[in-house]
């Protein structure tokens, strides 16, 4: 019964990890928004949960960071826009291999929705 058990933790442990998505690599995203809408550019680097890359866009460029969370992914950035400062926040889903959308909080200046795909 224990090895049974075992089997079992083991197995759901290692289902866990294969449904943990890796999104290292260079992404495209569209972004729609009130104000407009854009095609920024994310290259990610995942170490387990911990997300780091760099935005390259209509804000210029930034470090970002974030994490993953199974098939949840947040991320952000800081900007400034003429002489204001704020942080821009992904919030979204993983949709499997490549593709991924959610909704972003554009630094109090508005919200918007995204897809994006890795390249």
């Amino acid at each position: 019964m224990l090895r049974w058990i075992r089997a079992v933790a083991i197995c759901a442990l290692m289902s866990a990890a294969a449904l943990a998505a890796d999104v290292s690599g260079k992404w495209t995203f569209t972004v729609e928004t009130d104000a407009g809408s854009g095609s920024p550019t994310f290259v990610f680097k995942q170490a387990g949960e911990k997300l780091t890359g760099t935005y390259s866009g209509t804000f210029g460029n930034a470090e970002l960071a974030g994490t993953v969370k199974g098939a949840e992914i947040v991320f952000s950035f800081d900007v400034a826009v003429g002489d204001q400062k704020g942080t821009i926040t992904y919030k979204g889903s993983i949709d499997g291999e490549g593709k991924m959308h959610g909704k972003v909080e554009l630094a109090g200046l508005g919200s918007g929705t995204w897809t994006g795909v890795k390249q």
